[in-house]
């Protein structure tokens, strides 16, 4: 695993902890299908939601938000789409985002949690 990927899953491990804390059950970690894959599945009460995390050190690659671009959204809820059908699930469901950044030293600078970042399905 490259350093870039191990990043990644610091903050995947640090979105889920956050997610957690706020009551929500973790189902699943990175899910892949045809279209794609999303970094969590979990669920909030009876909705489904599928949390895309993005994690920067420095702002370099710009904020972590920026990352989340048109296309990105698109394979997300293709992916979605994929999970629910595949599970057997006719379930409220939704996308979010949770934004980790990191100062170049590596401390942690925030961890948002942005429910609804991909709307249009």
């Amino acid at each position: 695993m490259n350093e870039r990927q191990k990043l990644g899953r610091w903050g995947e491990s640090l979105a889920a902890t956050h997610l957690e804390a706020k009551g929500y059950q973790i189902v699943e970690r990175n899910w892949r299908c045809q279209h794609g894959e999303v970094d969590l599945v979990a669920r909030a009460g009876a909705e489904w939601v599928f949390v895309e995390v993005k994690t920067r050190r420095g702002r370099d690659m710009g904020a972590p938000e920026e990352a989340l671009t048109a296309a990105k959204q698109k394979k997300l809820l293709a992916v979605a789409e994929e999970y629910t059908l595949e599970h057997g699930l006719d379930v409220d469901w939704r996308i979010d985002l949770v934004a980790v950044e990191l100062d170049k030293s590596g401390k942690l600078l925030r961890c948002d949690h942005i429910p609804n970042a991909v709307l249009g399905w």
